[in-house]
């Protein structure tokens, strides 16, 4: 559980770095892509997190966000909420087959009906998934003529494991 919580507090730093370098240049604070890559990202946190706590799945649509501070405001609230519900699940809790109600459309798009797939796998996955598309922000603040920040894990790691620090 300790290596997961790292992976979920280097996401919360990363995910802060990059809102902050995005929201600090102009460009990139304007961009549409931007604002549905981070969209994605924290909807599909979200979503996980509703899976997790078994709570319904509530997501605001895209058009609902008018400005980029609001999904990064959207985003901070989905990290200010997930220790407390970290810290909640046990060993045997992350050993638990989870559903996660939109896996059967992977048998429809790629005709293989998914495995079952536990907790901390699915904890992995977003983490993961995180990662990727953050990367993909990054890549157009880089298109845009911005400076992406350093945020790999192993930075974080030689950083000393920095707090988050949000705008």
């Amino acid at each position: 559980m300790n290596t997961l919580k790292d992976l979920f507090y280097h996401m919360h730093w990363a995910d802060a770095k990059v809102w902050a370098a995005v929201l600090t240049y102009e460009a990139a604070a304007a961009d549409e892509k931007i604002g549905n890559l981070f969209y994605h990202i924290h909807s599909v946190q979200r979503a996980f997190l509703a899976v997790w706590t078994q709570s319904p799945i509530a997501l605001p649509k895209r058009e609902q966000f008018v400005s980029m501070q609001q999904i990064a405001d959207w985003g901070r609230t989905y990290h200010a909420e997930l220790p407390s519900v970290l810290s909640n699940f046990t060993t045997e809790d992350l050993d638990q087959i989870v559903s996660v109600p939109w896996s059967r459309f992977m048998e429809k798009q790629y005709g293989h009906k998914p495995e079952d797939t536990t907790m901390h796998e699915t904890m992995h996955q977003v983490v993961m998934h995180s990662m990727y598309h953050r990367g993909q922000v990054n890549a157009r603040l880089r298109e845009l003529g911005g400076e992406p920040p350093m945020v790999d894990y192993i930075g974080w790691l030689w950083f000393g494991r920095p707090a988050h620090e949000w705008m």
